[in-house]
């Protein structure tokens, strides 16, 4: 209960109201983000190719095999475009998860520095600038000069897709764009993020000349069938982006202590005080103390990335590179990123229509990030109890994701609902097919839910039923509707009966598209 009492400003709790007939009306108020009118033509030209992050990746695809992939079309690409990916030096990051905010964490060292950084991740928030930050300050390309870019080099782009006959894909014409936009902006150093596997991901043309170091985050069964079908096959995939010569950075060493101790306000957001430790001795020598470091990214997970920017910034120490210890502190200690473990302000759920609500916003979307996002919320907010909003990608294992959440000893509601994903519908999962998965984990794990569908959980909102949920051995409620509106109040509605005056969370996790579908409803 410390931390909500030190960031009362920042979120308040959710609290309980006199029982009214709840509204079953659905406010309008979530619809698709649009990009800046001065963006449309570079929208309009990479949505015309084909996008897997909207289709889904075919089988095999980040396999070095037959179906994979075909670099040898991004290298011929590359070439047309006079190759400005060996203009600078790179930092290039596989791995399933954590490869957005080890990015983060290390541009913001470098930047801290006073280095010029490009930054290439994805997927975006709200805009697709978001994939590419460049200079010294860490802002999202301009719509001006991501304009003015494009055409410059559009004619290259047509000449590139006839030769490949129309094969080149939404992510590697991007990829090209990004590196064209770093030779252009004249960047001491880009810090890239490969988009699936690593070996034939499209970001892998980087030489061993070009590479300042090649980093690998976390291995977990993620994209199975495109890489391989087995933890052994993910693993490879993600080492094709070790270059002979260069040096790796792993996400774990026994020469690593780090601890969490303890939550508190830091520029008016929540963060965690931690202990870095590092003492290597291998090739060469990494060493640096910071206590009292703070973060603005939750979790012991969030502590683990930034352990791996800052060995990979000492790395580059190491290589001649002018950083100091003041500067792997700031870039740590001013790095977040939205829908990571974020809190929405007082301010922002009111926007929402969930006034007096606890808001968290999270893009889990796997066994293990659905075990880190409740390992976060367990060490904030121990005695909180969770009502779950959730809409996820039909490529991902929705069973092992409903039983981190039904393991845990916090839940009240959850309330499957739907997204696009990356704008379109073909990887959409349904509310019904997510329900269908969550009752299937509830039998599995031995665990009573009440379930139904939407329009009879509907009803739940009686006065006696609501009585009756107050019961110390309650059920936990499990139900499904296409409206993410709807999905929210009922959620929040759930979450205060029961709470009563208790602490109580309004989570919203299973993908960044849901996450993004809600931050864009706030910048309407």
């Amino acid at each position: 209960m410390k931390i909500l009492k030190l960031i009362s400003q920042y979120s308040t709790l959710t609290h309980r109201r006199p029982l009214k007939k709840f509204q079953l009306e659905s406010k309008q108020w979530f619809s698709t983000y649009r990009e800046e009118p001065e963006l449309t033509d570079l929208i309009q030209y990479i949505d015309s190719l084909k996008n897997y992050e909207k289709l889904g990746v075919p089988k095999d695809a980040g396999t070095d095999s037959d179906d994979g992939f075909d670099l040898r079309r991004m290298r011929r690409l590359m070439d047309r475009l006079g190759n400005p990916q060996s203009n600078f030096k790179s930092v290039h990051i596989a791995g399933t998860k954590g490869k957005g905010s080890t990015a983060a964490y290390l541009s913001n060292i470098l930047r801290s520095e006073g280095y010029s950084v490009g930054c290439y991740t994805s997927p975006h928030i709200l805009s697709i600038r978001e994939r590419m930050s460049v200079g010294r300050v860490g802002k999202p390309v301009s719509s001006k000069t991501l304009n003015c870019l494009f055409h410059r080099i559009k004619q290259s782009l047509d000449d590139a897709i006839l030769l490949e006959h129309g094969c080149l894909t939404h992510f590697e014409v991007l990829t090209a764009v990004a590196f064209t936009l770093f030779a252009q902006e004249n960047v001491d150093i880009a810090i890239i993020e490969a988009g699936l596997g690593g070996a034939r991901d499209a970001t892998n043309i980087i030489s061993s000349s070009e590479l300042a170091a090649s980093i690998i985050t976390t291995i977990g069964e993620e994209h199975l069938a495109a890489l391989g079908g087995s933890l052994e096959s993910i693993a490879m995939a993600k080492a094709g982006i070790i270059k002979y010569g260069c040096p790796l950075i792993l996400a774990s060493d026994a020469g690593i202590r780090i601890a969490i101790k303890g939550i508190s306000a830091f520029k008016g957001r929540p963060s965690q005080s931690c202990d870095l430790i590092i003492q290597l001795d291998h090739d060469f020598q990494l060493s640096i103390e910071l206590c009292d470091l703070n973060l603005s990214m939750l979790g012991t997970h969030q502590l683990q990335n930034a352990v791996t920017a800052a060995c990979t910034a000492l790395c580059l120490r190491n290589q001649g590179w002018r950083i100091s210890d003041g500067s792997i502190r700031a870039g740590l200690e001013n790095t977040c990123l939205q829908g990571r473990s974020q809190f929405l302000t007082s301010k922002e759920a009111e926007t929402l229509g969930l006034p007096g609500s606890t808001i968290l916003l999270d893009g889990a979307h796997t066994k293990e990030s659905a075990k880190a996002l409740l390992e976060t919320i367990q060490m904030t907010f121990p005695d909180s109890r969770l009502a779950i909003v959730v809409a996820m990608a039909s490529d991902k294992d929705h069973l092992a994701f409903a039983k981190e959440f039904l393991s845990g000893r916090q839940l009240e509601a959850v309330f499957l609902t739907e997204a696009d994903i990356a704008g379109g519908t073909s990887r959409t999962t349904s509310a019904s097919v997510l329900r269908d998965r969550w009752m299937q984990a509830s039998r599995e794990l031995g665990i009573k839910i009440l379930h139904d569908r939407m329009a009879e959980c509907r009803e739940l909102f009686e006065d006696k039923f609501i009585c009756s949920t107050r019961d110390s051995e309650r059920e936990i409620i499990v139900a499904a509707d296409y409206s993410l509106s709807d999905s929210l109040r009922f959620a929040n509605q759930i979450l205060r009966e029961r709470t009563q005056n208790g602490p109580g969370i309004l989570v919203v996790t299973g993908s960044l598209h849901i996450v993004s579908l809600l931050l864009a409803s706030l910048n309407m």
